[in-house]
């Protein structure tokens, strides 16, 4: 390389000259690249906002539209759902999906409690290490399977404890979505209770506590904001979830007055139906209303978790 050409190569990795000719240098190049890359945070953050609001005014938009030929008491409050006679009550859904994530916890809150307390306070070290990848992976499985499962060995299986012509209904789905919540419920409430100071421990053991009763009178109670917020995970994804759900619960548009009753929610009922429905219809816009019923409990169970992370740190 020749003089000149060196000599003009250093001159620009030492200094940059701006359009107005000031020295360009490493401090105002790193304000530059601070500035820029908080430039397009910003606009990320404002895109996904943007996505959220959108896809909220779409189904809130679309979906109040039913009221124009619908009553919300007759959606809201009715059981008759019938779209070929102009029937949209909405009730046998919006109360499945409750009974379904009431059962589906109470089933598993008290059983991935135990399991967290047996990875953090009784398992050794080594088995420890093992348990808990494998719980990371369960999450990962896909909802069809245990759909699939379900549907071939879970439902026969009810059938032949219970007597029933047909296994499918709300229990079926319940035990499903269990399975499916546990790793979730499980890992973070093994997270909270793993977290809690030794110290609460070795204070318990002093005073004459027995495992048991440190476990479950002192770091229980200490980790319990972290158990609820796990539970609240395991809610949303119980609420949100539909191919499992429409694999084993029925699909029958009919309250369930029984465990083992044929039934739908929310979920299960727009997939099985959003394919064949008119975009300018009734029908159409009920099912859009539902979406945003859905999409409300989401929201409202995320800024659940937000404030409960909030007084976490607070305390």
């Amino acid at each position: 390389m020749s003089a000149p050409a060196s000599a003009a190569a250093t001159e620009l990795g030492t200094s940059l000259k701006t359009s107005s000719g000031k020295t360009f240098g490493r401090r105002a190049r790193l304000a530059f690249y601070n500035r820029t890359f908080k430039a397009i945070c910003v606009v990320c953050a404002v895109f996904v906002c943007i996505i959220l609001f959108s896809i909220l005014f779409l189904m809130g938009r679309t979906g109040i539209l039913t009221f124009e030929y619908v009553s919300p008491m007759e959606f809201f409050f009715s059981t008759e759902w019938v779209p070929e006679n102009e029937q949209y009550g909405a009730f046998v859904f919006i109360f499945g999906t409750f009974a379904l994530t009431a059962l589906t916890m109470l089933i598993a809150m008290p059983i991935s409690i135990l399991i967290a307390v047996f990875l953090a306070e009784v398992t050794p070290p080594w088995l420890r290490a093992m348990l808990r990848p494998v719980l990371d992976l369960l999450v990962g499985i896909p909802s069809v399977v245990y759909g699939f499962l379900g549907m071939t060995l879970l439902i026969p299986l009810l059938r032949d404890v219970t007597g029933t012509t047909m296994g499918d209904g709300l229990l079926a789905a319940a035990i499903v979505l269990t399975i499916m919540v546990l790793p979730t419920i499980s890992r973070i409430s093994d997270d909270a209770i793993t977290a809690v100071p030794k110290k609460y421990r070795d204070a318990s053991y002093a005073l004459g506590g027995t495992r048991f009763q440190t476990t479950f009178k002192v770091v229980l109670p200490a980790a319990r904001s972290g158990i609820m917020y796990a539970g609240i995970l395991g809610m949303a994804r119980a609420i949100g979830e539909t191919m499992a759900v429409v694999m084993v619960i029925g699909n029958t548009p009919q309250l369930a007055n029984s465990l083992l009753k044929p039934t739908s929610v929310l979920t299960s009922n727009i997939v099985m139906q959003i394919a064949n429905v008119p975009f300018d219809s009734t029908w159409n816009y009920a099912l859009y209303l539902m979406g945003f019923l859905l999409l409300v409990i989401s929201l409202l169970m995320i800024v659940l978790i937000r404030f409960m992370q909030r007084k976490g740190v607070q305390r």
